[in-house]
């Protein structure tokens, strides 16, 4: 067996908040609404917006559909569901709310599949691309796709964290 190549490895990486996500405990719809410690992202939130993130960046990035489309109807969260989640008031995250787990997932999985299948169709010159020079140092192809996984993992971390909370007994 051969060295993984990049697609490859930027693979295995996306795939681990989706891997996360369905690690959690099964959760009661009381449970994914909940706002442990007054907190006002939930678990239903922290996963919605993961998935959101991936979607509406990655269309920005293929000038392609979202994922959302296909979801949209049964999330059935109106207006505030097309948003990505960034600034929300604690009432906005608030009306973010998922009875269905698999849902979740569902959407979750979904985005990486087709992030995952965008960075299958990219050369090395591609992500190397300098794409957005509003930072310093100019944000790559690359790191921007990095970045999209790396948001995802980390809310779906906290997640977990709020779902160990919740089901410990």
């Amino acid at each position: 067996m051969g060295l993984m190549d990049i697609v490859d490895l930027f693979a295995d990486l996306a795939h681990r908040p989706l891997d996360a996500a369905q690690a959690l405990p099964s959760l009661s719809a009381e449970q994914l609404n909940a706002h442990p410690a007054g907190h006002p992202n939930s678990i239903a939130w922290l996963l919605w917006h993961s998935g959101r993130e991936i979607d509406v960046q990655l269309a920005d990035l293929t000038g392609t559909d979202q994922q959302w489309e296909q979801f949209r109807d049964r999330f059935d969260l109106g207006e505030l569901g097309d948003t990505v989640g960034y600034g929300d008031t604690s009432d906005q995250a608030g009306q973010i709310t998922v009875d269905d787990q698999q849902l979740l997932t569902d959407y979750l999985g979904a985005t990486l599949t087709a992030l995952v299948t965008y960075v299958e169709g990219l050369s090395e010159d591609d992500l190397g691309e300098v794409i957005d020079e509003n930072w310093t140092p100019p944000v790559t192809r690359g790191a921007r796709l990095i970045s999209i996984v790396d948001d995802a993992a980390v809310h779906v971390g906290q997640a977990a964290y709020a779902a160990g909370a919740i089901t410990r007994s």
